[in-house]
């Protein structure tokens, strides 16, 4: 078993003082791996960063169509949101269209993430809802498959017909057969594979647009909602939304939990997923920023780059005292 790679260093002064080591991967459109550090065959669970992939039955089963889905809903469908009023109110009226209220989404209650909006909540002494919660876009995609199937409303049972179909998906786009699941922090069912079947998964959505298959014609729907609505697939000030405003070719980028990242790149056919071994989302971010600055869609110097791929480090007076930055080997 190949031993994971550096990602990521954290420097103080002139001394490294931690390192974060992980996989990554990069795939072209017939599933081979390009560049990959680390190990390929490593098992992984994708989290958030698999949303995509269960929004696929979502698309390609009519639902969407059927309910006459915007791209703005799509890309919530994929979304780790921060619960900010542009996302709340769409997932809101979302629901409303459904004939349904919070209390029909099984992802449980979550403090927004939106500073102002806490904030505003917590003076209002205001709990928070179950459509605050960062996959309650995900989950108003899982109740509109529901009710297209005629299935009953524990939609995150892993045998229910919409995580079945999940699965279904996930496996195809992977070309492996899941290993098991965890259950995510939304009680979903995250399927496990390995960082090649992830990085081949993303490769696979990059040239969804050269097939004619109903799989293949949701997977280009969604990766176009992504990079159309970078805003909602994350929110002010998060890496995905800066990073996928900052590219120089549209791009989807999606984070997860425990350190994980992936692209989606059109216009060259290739997926990327990375993971900090460790699930440090600072690893994540700087190794995905680096890995897309290797590939010329990043530039370096962009000020949204550089708050991933180098940013400062302060200490409490405001001193710089040191940087975060990858790993030499992802880099060139």
């Amino acid at each position: 078993m190949t031993q994971p790679a550096a990602l990521t260093e954290i420097w103080r002064g002139p001394f490294m003082e931690s390192a974060h080591v992980g996989h990554a991967v990069i795939c072209d459109g017939s599933g081979q791996i390009v560049t990959a550090w680390g190990d390929p065959d490593a098992v992984v669970l994708p989290r958030s960063s698999s949303k995509m992939l269960q929004a696929l039955p979502l698309v390609a089963s009519g639902a969407a169509d059927a309910r006459g889905l915007t791209t703005e809903q799509l890309a919530l469908a994929c979304a780790s949101h921060q619960g900010a009023p542009e996302h709340v109110d769409r997932v809101n009226r979302w629901l409303s269209d459904l004939g349904l209220g919070d209390d029909a989404l099984c992802c449980g209650p979550q403090v927004s993430r939106d500073t102002d909006l806490k904030i505003e909540m917590i003076r209002a002494h205001e709990s928070p809802c179950r459509v605050h919660n960062n996959c309650s876009g995900k989950h108003a995609g899982f109740l509109t498959l529901t009710q297209h199937l005629g299935a009953g409303p524990n939609y995150v049972d892993p045998d229910h017909p919409v995580q079945r179909a999940c699965l279904d998906a996930f496996e195809t786009v992977t070309d492996q057969a899941s290993p098991g699941f965890g259950i995510d922090g939304c009680s979903a069912p995250n399927f496990a594979t390995t960082m090649h079947g992830m990085a081949r998964a993303m490769a696979w959505f990059a040239t969804a647009g050269q097939r004619s298959d109903a799989m293949s014609a949701a997977a280009a729907r969604l990766t176009e909602a992504m990079h159309t609505h970078p805003q909602l697939v994350a929110g002010e000030g998060r890496a995905c939304t800066r990073l996928m405003r900052a590219a120089k070719e549209p791009v989807a980028l999606k984070t997860g939990a425990e350190g994980f990242f992936i692209a989606i790149l059109p216009e060259r056919g290739l997926g990327v997923a990375v993971k900090a071994a460790d699930g440090a989302t600072r690893a994540a971010e700087c190794a995905i920023a680096a890995l897309l600055v290797r590939l010329d869609v990043l530039d370096a110097e962009h000020p949204d780059v550089m708050a991933f791929l180098n940013p400062v480090i302060r200490n409490w007076d405001g001193l710089e005292t040191g940087q975060i930055k990858p790993a030499p080997g992802l880099l060139a």
